[in-house]
């Protein structure tokens, strides 16, 4: 039993081994085209369509055709879908990042002015565009292939993703002190997308729901330049924070469901010991190394 337990070993720590360089690689693919080529393809389109927001979404989308081709390396063709999250309830998702985001509704709403500036393209490129792609490639690809399909526990695949949501927002200001506010409050919100992405059933649609709200509300009511914002607008985000862990904790009480993200996930996932093997009357052969 203890060669096969020793094996099984083996097959899981080189499978999360090729998954891992497959999600390395394909995403510095994907990240290195879109820095190199984004913004013309989204200029050509452009020109094409003369409609910028539409052009946007076109480009996000071919851009992040790599991913979909990493995701085909790992899974089956019919499984991509699946392995993204995005057959789960959009219902739900949609149900759930409202209610959670109302206190940035309602509170915005009493204390900032209507954004009466705001534009289509604004809302479809700010809003629609980034949390449904962010959302897709840095929770459905880069977090969820690591934490769903290797032996990765949450921290371990949540900080590489969340680290590159981080620094891709820091274009937002070149101030040191508010650089380091930006990172933080963006790092941070990636780890909590990511964990809500996995404790509701890794559901996508609930992480693109909250952060398209959350986006959208944000800039309806002027709430801040930056994703840093200020007091009153930071206060009822941490609201709408405190909604999003308590109603997930809540739900899953209700359902009597264990939390997804525990001591046995947060770092490496245990074995379940449930390994059997049928007696050959030979003796065990040594235990092959883990390469």
């Amino acid at each position: 039993m203890s060669l096969y337990f020793h094996i099984s070993i083996c097959r899981n720590m080189n499978k999360s081994l090729k998954i891992l360089a497959i999600v390395v690689i394909t995403f510095t693919i994907y990240f290195v085209l879109d820095d190199l080529f984004f913004n013309d393809l989204r200029g050509w389109l452009h020109e094409i369509i003369n409609q910028l927001g539409i052009s946007h979404i076109i480009a996000y989308t071919v851009s992040g055709i790599p991913l979909v081709i990493g995701a085909a390396f790992i899974h089956k063709a019919d499984k991509v879908i699946d392995s993204f999250g995005l057959n789960r309830s959009f219902l739900q998702g949609v149900i759930f990042g409202l209610l959670c985001t109302l206190p940035m509704l309602v509170g915005y709403a009493l204390f900032f002015n209507l954004n009466i500036e705001l534009t289509f393209n604004t809302f479809l490129i700010s809003a629609v565009s980034a949390a449904f792609f962010e959302e897709l490639f840095f929770r459905g690809f880069l977090y969820g292939q690591l934490y769903r399909y290797t032996k990765l526990g949450f921290l371990p695949s949540v900080i590489i993703g969340a680290f590159l949501f981080a620094f891709i927002h820091l274009y937002q200001s070149d101030e040191l002190l508010r650089l380091i506010g930006i990172f933080l409050t963006t790092f941070l919100g990636a780890g909590l997308f990511s964990w809500t992405y996995s404790e509701w059933n890794h559901n996508i649609w609930v992480p693109i729901s909250l952060h398209f709200f959350m986006n959208f509300f944000w800039m309806l009511f002027s709430a801040g330049d930056d994703a840093l914002g200020g007091v009153y607008a930071n206060i009822f985000r941490a609201v709408t924070i405190i909604s999003v862990i308590g109603l997930t904790i809540a739900y899953k009480k209700k359902r009597d469901q264990k939390l997804e993200i525990n001591k046995d996930t947060i770092w490496i996932k245990k074995e379940d010991g449930s390994i059997t093997c049928a007696s050959s009357g030979t003796q065990p052969r040594p235990t092959p190394p883990c390469l």
